[in-house]
């Protein structure tokens, strides 16, 4: 189940690059993930929740501009694959597995850059402009990635 959830954020790292991240910061820093003594300890930070949390905030508004780019260039896809791969590991973290959590993640990162890509098109598409599509999409990555983080919650509190 670890692996799935690495793998789905890696999803909405594809989707939106610092969601991923910020939703993953604030769960540490709540302590709804136990990232002590871990070399990703550093997530759980009031910095890593800050700096994430304003990345994410600025990505969703700049996703409005028509001068950003596509997610599918060099950087932009960089820049998912390695929030994928952070967040996975992760997520992996607690049951010792953050080499498969960072993998899945990249995986995951993949699939969103490109399924997200492909749906957004499509949604644009059918509204006759982008606007629309890309409030759908934000949505998508903001519940999707609250929905993971209170899927790893859950069984700690049970």
């Amino acid at each position: 189940m670890v692996y799935v959830l690495a793998l789905l954020i890696g999803v909405i790292a594809g989707l939106r690059a610092m969601t991923a991240p910020a939703a993953i910061a604030w769960a540490a820093y709540l302590g709804w993930l136990n990232l002590s003594g871990s070399w990703l300890a550093f997530m759980g930070s009031v910095w890593a929740v800050g700096i994430f949390t304003i990345l994410a905030l600025v990505e969703l508004v700049t996703d409005q501009l028509p001068s950003t780019p596509s997610r599918k260039v060099p950087q932009q896809f960089g820049a998912r694959l390695i929030m994928g791969a952070l967040t996975g590991a992760v997520i992996g973290i607690p049951s010792g597995g953050w080499i498969v959590g960072l993998i899945a993640g990249i995986i995951g990162a993949v699939i969103g850059t490109y399924g997200g890509a492909a749906v957004r098109s499509r949604l644009a598409a059918s509204f006759g402009k982008d606007p629309p599509a890309a409030f759908i999409e934000d949505a998508v990555a903001i519940i999707g990635a609250y929905l993971i983080i209170s899927s790893i919650v859950a069984p700690v509190a049970a």
